[in-house]
Order: structure tokens, then C-alpha cells, then sequence
């Protein structure tokens, strides 16, 4: 009996020690990235999260331009704060509108316009927020 549980305890730290470098969903509140453009579209990098020149598409790219208009050098890259919860000085309010594939639609009221996230929206929230709110910001 003695030896079972041993060997169960050994089986479990070998397994959380398998997954110590996966990227989880944080607990964060306040989320920030600093995405540039490259190769024509909008990317970014979280090393923390395994993603290196990730890139936004499908309005995303579209609402991106809008939100960074009055950035200098927004392309070469901008502080780009997100929450799922609002936080003060908020530039933008995205509203989920539906699952697709395996992404999700959000809506923006501010500039009337559709943008689809991909699944690397999981490797900041354990299931798609039904806001996030954005804040665009220079570096």
C-alpha cells in the first residue's frame, strides 16, 4: 500500500514537471503584448506563452490600424493592454459575438467593425471572455 502511493506521488510530480513550460491561461487581471507589423499584417511575441510573431487576421489587422492612428511608429511596435474586466482609460470594448472554427468573433462598437481571434486567445483566458477591453498606448 505503502509503495503504491509512492509510486503514484512519483507519477505525479513527474507529470507536473512535464508541464511546468506550457504556457496556462494567467490569472492576471491587466494583460499587455506589443504587437508591429511584419510581413504586412499585425503580429505579436510572449515568449511566456510559446507565440513568436503571432499573427492577428481576419478585422483584427483592420481594427489594430484604427485603434493605433494616432500612434508615431505604432508598426514598429505599441503597448497594447487588454482585460477582460474594464479598467480605467480603456480605448476600446470588444463584445463576443460567436464561436468559429476554432476562434471566436468579437464585435467593436467604437468602430463598427468584426474581428475573429484565434485560439491563442486561450493561452490568456480559460474561455472566451464575453468583453475585453483595449487600451493602445506608445512604448
Amino acid at each position: 500500500m505503502i509503495r503504491r502511493k509512492l509510486t503514484l506521488l512519483v507519477l505525479a510530480f513527474a507529470l507536473l514537471a512535464c508541464h511546468q513550460g506550457t504556457a496556462k491561461p494567467t490569472s492576471n487581471s491587466l494583460l499587455v503584448i506589443a504587437p508591429y507589423r511584419y510581413a504586412g499584417t499585425w503580429v505579436f511575441d510572449d515568449s511566456s506563452r510559446g507565440l513568436s510573431k503571432e499573427p492577428f487576421v481576419a478585422g483584427i489587422p483592420e481594427l489594430i490600424d484604427k485603434l493605433v492612428a494616432d500612434i508615431p511608429n505604432a508598426a514598429k511596435g505599441f503597448r497594447l493592454t487588454f482585460s477582460a474586466k474594464v479598467f480605467p482609460g480603456y480605448d476600446d470594448k470588444l463584445t463576443w459575438k460567436r464561436k468559429d472554427a476554432s476562434g471566436n468573433w468579437y464585435y467593436s462598437e467604437t468602430f463598427k467593425a468584426e474581428g475573429w481571434l484565434c485560439p491563442a486567445l486561450f493561452k490568456y483566458f480559460k474561455v472566451a471572455p464575453k468583453t475585453i477591453y483595449v487600451k493602445a498606448e506608445a512604448k
